[in-house]
């Protein structure tokens, strides 16, 4: 927690001409004592700090002294810190740029901005999963690069059938859903969403992009992946499940599951999503124990049929 303080005093420190011990206390929520003794220990530790004495007086950073990372709060840079990390899931622009951003820290904090940045290993793959290496799509630096520019792109893009045309698109934004990358983008027939691997050119013009001024990307893909799960999901069941048995169908079937409310026999209803009524009937048979179905009747029907079979193999 000291590590934390030192550096939140010292972004105060950078952010102002000037703080006081009493500045410092309320911002960091400790005693001014503590607060005096972090900025002495500041001194100590080499930092070009000094303190003033008399009425106005305070602590300053001599000559101005300032980094890069002033503004940041102490959980910020840490959390700077852990992307930046080799083992972490950013893309090597994007760590070589923060790791830049560590060795703007002043020399008495850069062994515990280096610890951070080793401290943490990011793991995407599941248990079981294979160990296929996802590398970035050919081109997604340069439609980055034109998001951030703003300016219109001639597209070459294959579709799932093999097919391929060229358009030209207004990029709005870019969403990395492990492993995929997709580009949403305005285009003559409305908004589209490009898988990235199936894009086979991207030529940037000097164009500038039509921005729709309500556009916000994080809300567009949400309304995107809403409707891919829709479409992939398309048939819902009901059923009745034991109320110790939600929490396993939650790890098995994610947002496919919707609970409802409690029934008079202290069961609770449920709403599962899923491809087809045989896919789904397969998947919801080894839950016997907590679990069972209202309707639709086929669901119900393959379910009879892979009980049947099972006690025929198994009796």
């Amino acid at each position: 927690m000291r590590t934390d303080r030192l550096v939140a005093v010292l972004l105060m420190l950078q952010r102002r001409e000037q703080v006081t011990a009493a500045e410092v206390a309320r911002e960091l929520e400790v005693s001014e004592r503590t607060a005096r003794r972090d900025l002495d220990a500041l001194a100590m530790a080499g930092v070009p700090v000094y303190a003033t004495q008399g009425r106005g007086g305070g602590w300053r950073l001599v000559g101005g002294a300032r980094t890069d990372l002033s503004g940041l709060t102490a959980s910020e840079a840490r959390a700077l810190f852990l992307v930046a990390g080799p083992a972490s899931a950013a893309t090597p622009a994007v760590k070589a740029a923060l790791r830049k951003l560590v060795h703007a820290l002043p020399e008495p904090f850069r062994a515990q901005a280096e610890a951070a940045a080793s401290s943490l290993v990011m793991d995407p793959r599941q248990w079981g999963a294979s160990r296929v290496e996802h590398r970035p799509p050919r081109f997604l630096d340069p439609l980055q690069d034109a998001v951030i520019r703003g300016v219109q792109v001639r597209l070459g893009y294959i579709d799932g059938n093999g097919a391929e045309t060229k358009r030209t698109v207004h990029p709005l934004g870019i969403v990395a859903k492990d492993p995929s990358w997709y580009l949403i983008a305005h285009t003559e027939a409305g908004r589209r969403t490009f898988r990235i691997d199936r894009v086979s050119s991207a030529d940037p013009t000097d164009d500038p992009v039509n921005r729709p001024e309500d556009f916000d990307l994080a809300t567009s893909w949400r309304e995107i992946a809403d409707e891919v799960a829709r479409k992939r999901t398309p048939l819902e069941i009901q059923a009745v499940c034991t109320p110790h048995g939600i929490g396993i169908l939650r790890i098995g079937l994610g947002d496919r599951l919707d609970v409802g409310g409690t029934t008079t026999d202290g069961r609770v209803e449920v709403v599962i999503r899923g491809r087809d009524a045989y896919t789904l009937a397969g998947e919801l048979a080894g839950l016997v124990a907590w679990l069972e179905v209202t309707g639709p009747p086929p669901v119900r029907a393959h379910l009879a049929s892979i009980g049947d079979a099972l006690v025929e193999r198994y009796r």
